[in-house]
C-alpha cells in the first residue's frame, strides 16, 4: 500500500513505528539510547505539551537547533499536535533567523541554548528583542512563546524539562483526537529557502507528498530494518529530516544524529555504532576516504552510501564500493519545492550512471528538460511531490509553476535516452559550499548594508574542500579604506558561515548589461586580482 495512503499523516506513522519496531533502538545521541517505543511516547508527550500551550492545528512551530533527539522529539511533537513545521538553518544569525520567524508568523519556537559557540537566545533578543509585540521578543508578536531546549532558560522562555511538565494534564485520547483533524493535503512543514531576489520563500509541503516521497527514498535506497543511519545532514533540510528521520520511521532504521560534520567524529561513531547507512554531499565522503586515521576505524559495516548536490566523481564511486566495500552508492537530485527529491539512481545502474548523472524521476514524478534531447535547458519537474506554492506568496507561486502544474527548477540540465538526468548548470546561479546552498543575490543584499560598500557581486569558484566558496567583487564607497579582511570579518558577523565570500576583489564598477543587470560571466573570466 502507498505510504500516502497507510499512514495518512506523518504522526500516524510515529505511532506506527512505535508499534511495529517497539524494541528495536530508535536514537542513539550520545550516551542515551531509546526504543521505539520510547520515542513514540517522548512524541506524544512532547504534542500534549503544544496543546496544552495552545497550539491549533495549521499553526506554525520554528526549530532552530543541531542534530539531536531533542530535536526529532519536539518537531515530531509538533507536527503531531497538528503544527506546521518551519526548521531554521543553524547556520543562520539572530536576524537571518528573526526574519523566517516573522514571515512564517510561527507561535512557538523551539531553540537550543549554545550551539558552537553562540547562543542562540541571546542572538534573537538581539535582533528581536524590541518591538511592537507583548511576548518574549516584542520584535516578533506572532511568536508566544520560546521554549530553550536545554535544562535553563531567561525567566521570559521556558526549558524543555518545564514545557514537557505543562502538558501532563493533556491525555493521549487529545492528541489523538487532533491527529485525527489531519489528511495527507494538511500541511507538514514549510521550507524556506531563498531565492535569487534574496528573499527567503517557504515551499509548502503536505503530510501525504512527505510519506509518499520518503517511503520511496527508503524503497530505492534499500533501507532496512536492521540499518544503522548515522544523520550528518543537517534536519534543518530535507535531506536530513525527511531522508533522514522520515525514512528511517518508515523502515525501523536506528537513528544516529551527528549536529557538526567532523571526520573525526564520523569515523568514530562508525566504528562504534556499526553504522551502515552515510548520505550525505560528496566533499563528506572525500574527507572520510582522505582522513589519515581511516584504517585506525573499523568501518566494515557501511553498506549504502547517497549522495547528491554535486556531480560525484567516478573516482570517488570506486573508492568507496573498493576501498571501504560499500555495497550500494548511489546519487540523487532534489530541491525542496519538490519535497527534497525528484531524480534518483538505482541500485542496479552502472558505476559510470551513478556518477556521471543524478538518475532518473522517481515514481508519481515526471521530469522534463526545455530543450532538444540531448542539449542543456532548464529542468522542469511535474507529480506529487511539487509543492503547493510558496507560503503567502503568489506572485513567486505564479513564477515558478506553469498553469499545468510544471515546476521551474531554475536548474540546467541533460536528459540521456534512459531518461538520467544530469545537471550541468543553474540558472539562479547558486553554489553548493560543502552541502549548503549559497544563493548570491542573498549574499550581495547582505554585503551592501555594511557602510562602505557602494556595490556588490557574488559569484561561487572552486575550492579542494568545500566543493566551491564565495568570491565577491565589491565597489567601495568613494574615500573609504575597507579591505578584504575588513569585509570578511564583518561578513562573519553578520551571515551564516557558508554564505561568507572566502575571497573579495575590489573593482571601480561592476560589468553590466543593457537592462543593468551584472554580467556574472565576465567576472567568472576575470583573473584573480
Amino acid at each position: 500500500m502507498r505510504a500516502d495512503v497507510e499512514w495518512a499523516s506523518i504522526p500516524a506513522l510515529v505511532r506506527s513505528a512505535a508499534q511495529r519496531y517497539a524494541d528495536a533502538e530508535a536514537v542513539v545521541d550520545g550516551r542515551t539510547r531509546i526504543s521505539y517505543a520510547e520515542l513514540g511516547a517522548r512524541v506524544e508527550r512532547a504534542a500534549a505539551a503544544c496543546l496544552a500551550s495552545g497550539l491549533e492545528t495549521g499553526d506554525r512551530v520554528a526549530v532552530w537547533a543541531p542534530n539531536s533527539l531533542d530535536w526529532i522529539v519536539s518537531a515530531l511533537g509538533a507536527v503531531s499536535a497538528g503544527a506546521v513545521l518551519v526548521p531554521l538553518n543553524t547556520r543562520f544569525k539572530g536576524a537571518e533567523a528573526a526574519d523566517v520567524l516573522r514571515r512564517s508568523g510561527a507561535r512557538l519556537l523551539f531553540v537550543t541554548g549554545t550551539f558552537l559557540g553562540t547562543s542562540y537566545v541571546a542572538s534573537l533578543r538581539r535582533a528581536a528583542g524590541e518591538g511592537p509585540g507583548s511576548g518574549p521578543l516584542p520584535g516578533l508578536p506572532a511568536l508566544e512563546r520560546v521554549v530553550v531546549l536545554s535544562d535553563d532558560a531567561p525567566a521570559d522562555f521556558r526549558t524543555w524539562k518545564d514545557f514537557l511538565a505543562e502538558g501532563e494534564g493533556t491525555g493521549a485520547a487529545e492528541v489523538r483526537r487532533r491527529e485525527a483533524e489531519l489528511t495527507r493535503e494538511s500541511l507538514s512543514d514549510i521550507i524556506f529557502t531563498s531565492g535569487t531576489t534574496g528573499r527567503p520563500k517557504g515551499a509548502m509541503i503536505t503530510h501525504g507528498q512527505t510519506l509518499r516521497a520518503y517511503d520511496i527514498w527508503a524503497d530505492l535506497a534499500g533501507l532496512r530494518a536492521a540499518d544503522r543511519y548515522l544523520i550528518v545532514n543537517p534536519f534543518f533540510h530535507t535531506f536530513g529530516y525527511k531522508a533522514g528521520v522520515i525514512a528511517c520511521l518508515t523502515r525501523g532504521a536506528t537513528m544516529i544524529p551527528q549536529p557538526v560534520f567532523n571526520v573525526a567524529t564520523a569515523l568514530a561513531n562508525i566504528a562504534a555504532e556499526r553504522v551502515s547507512v552515510l548520505p550525505g554531499p560528496p566533499t563528506l565522503h572525500q574527507q572520510l576516504l582522505d582522513h589519515p586515521a581511516r584504517d585506525a576505524h573499523d568501518l566494515s559495516a557501511l553498506r549504502l552510501v547517497v549522495t547528491g548536490a554535486a556531480v560525484v566523481p567516478l573516482r570517488l564511486v570506486e573508492r568507496l564500493r573498493g576501498e571501504l566495500g560499500v555495497d550500494t552508492v548511489l546519487t540523487a537530485y532534489g530541491l525542496s519545492e519538490a519535497s527534497g527529491i525528484v531524480t534518483m539512481c538505482r541500485r542496479e545502474d552502472a558505476p559510470t550512471v551513478i556518477a556521471s548523472t543524478s538518475g532518473r524521476a522517481i515514481p508519481g514524478t515526471e521530469v522534463r528538460v526545455e530543450a532538444p534531447a540531448g542539449t542543456p535547458g532548464e529542468v522542469l519537474v511535474r507529480g506529487f511531490n511539487v509543492m503547493r506554492g510558496y507560503y503567502e506568496d503568489e506572485a513567486a507561486t505564479a513564477e515558478t509553476m506553469t498553469e499545468d502544474g510544471w515546476l521551474r527548477t531554475g536548474d540546467v540540465g541533460v536528459l540521456d535516452e534512459s531518461g538520467n538526468l544530469r545537471i550541468t548548470d543553474r540558472i539562479k546561479d547558486m553554489f553548493i559550499v560543502g552541502g549548503f546552498n549559497a544563493y548570491p543575490a542573498e549574499i550581495e543584499q547582505l554585503l551592501t548594508l555594511h557602510p562602505d560598500v557602494a556595490d556588490a557581486a557574488v559569484i561561487g569558484v572552486p575550492d579542494a574542500r568545500l566543493g566551491e566558496v564565495g568570491k565577491a567583487f565589491v565597489v567601495r564607497r568613494p574615500d573609504t579604506a575597507l579591505t578584504g579582511d575588513d569585509l570578511i570579518a564583518w561578513s562573519r558577523r553578520e551571515m551564516a558561515n557558508y554564505k561568507v565570500p572566502r575571497a573579495v576583489e575590489f573593482v571601480t564598477e561592476l560589468p553590466r548589461n543593457a537592462s543593468g543587470k551584472v554580467v556574472k560571466g565576465e567576472l567568472r573570466r576575470r583573473r584573480p586580482g
